[in-house]
């Protein structure tokens, strides 16, 4: 059976969101018992992440209220937002900065020089939280210059994940659902996501998934412990608990979901499958568990010889 959509998009804007929810069977049979496992396609997404969604409400909205009117936007980012940003820049004819840590990898850095995005490095040793903090630097050194959305902060993150991926997932399975797991980076997905969840009147378990230690090897993931806390990071009445879950296990998941199931994914999704996985097997039987599988594998990349940008 294949999906198809009959629909006439006004630019690639219109194409974020709605994005398939897919039945982890293998997963499934990891868990043992009578379970369900499903995921949110986020690699959908015409950027190829679910930061597209985030993205495009911090930046309509920042148009609708005159914020972004003539100014540059810049932000902070580990990858898949800048992805996002530039994309949209792109198509709505809006300049993008992005400040992102030095080792981000090839193909993000590639990427959103394609769409003719601006990039500052910051020091790979402070992580994100370092490109954070050069980012609100320039910013505040230039208010007139650059709009600056922060979607650590920002409402309109989660927000986009109330209006969007929570309504969506209440459409595809409605009363069924029993837990939702997610990793949390900027937050923003847990946060709009688990609130919708929450509103609707068949209780759902939330359960936010880090990784286990300081030093770990998710992009896009935070270890709340060691980092610094995002403001719309607000937990209290929507997330139930915070699962650790160490990088081997989701790397192996990720290698998993590839072999078992054809689906081709990052590292962080492999942490969210590897949580649903526990949380599913922990819950026992008629637990109908959703996750969120954030980006596609091939982002993750190193360039090849072939690439007439580099120099071997």
């Amino acid at each position: 059976m294949s999906l198809h959509v009959d629909a006439v998009a006004r630019s690639v804007v219109d194409l974020i969101g709605n994005t398939p929810i897919i039945r982890l069977r293998s997963v499934e049979k990891r868990a043992g018992g009578d379970v369900e496992i499903w995921a949110k396609c986020e690699f959908e997404n015409p950027g190829g992440s679910v930061k597209d969604r985030a993205a495009r409400q911090m930046m309509v909205d920042a148009i609708a209220d005159g914020r972004l009117a003539g100014k540059r936007l810049i932000d902070s980012t580990s990858g898949n937002t800048g992805v996002a940003y530039s994309m949209i820049g792109a198509a709505l004819g809006v300049p993008v900065t992005l400040v992102m840590p030095a080792n981000v990898s090839v193909a993000r850095k590639n990427i959103t020089l394609a769409y003719g995005t601006e990039l500052v490095f910051s020091s790979e040793m402070e992580g994100s939280d370092g490109a954070l903090v050069l980012a609100r630097a320039m910013a505040e050194a230039d208010p007139d210059r650059y709009f600056y959305p922060n979607q650590y902060a920002n409402p309109s993150n989660p927000k986009a994940h109330y209006l969007g991926t929570g309504e969506e997932i209440l459409r595809s399975l409605g009363d069924r659902i029993t837990h939702f797991a997610t990793g949390i980076g900027t937050t923003g997905t847990i946060m709009g996501t688990g609130r919708r969840l929450k509103e609707h009147h068949r209780r759902v378990e939330v359960v936010a998934i880090e990784p286990d230690d300081a030093f770990h090897g998710l992009e896009g993931l935070k270890h709340l412990g060691s980092s610094m806390v995002p403001p719309i990071w607000q937990p209290e009445g929507i997330v139930d608990r915070v699962l650790p879950i160490a990088t081997d296990v989701a790397w192996e998941a990720a290698e998993a979901l590839c072999r078992d199931e054809g689906v081709f994914v990052g590292h962080s999704a492999g942490a969210n499958v590897a949580g649903a996985c526990e949380v599913a097997r922990s819950a026992g039987s008629g637990a109908v568990v959703v996750t969120v599988l954030p980006d596609r594998g091939d982002r993750y990349f190193a360039p090849m010889k072939w690439e007439k940008q580099y120099v071997w």
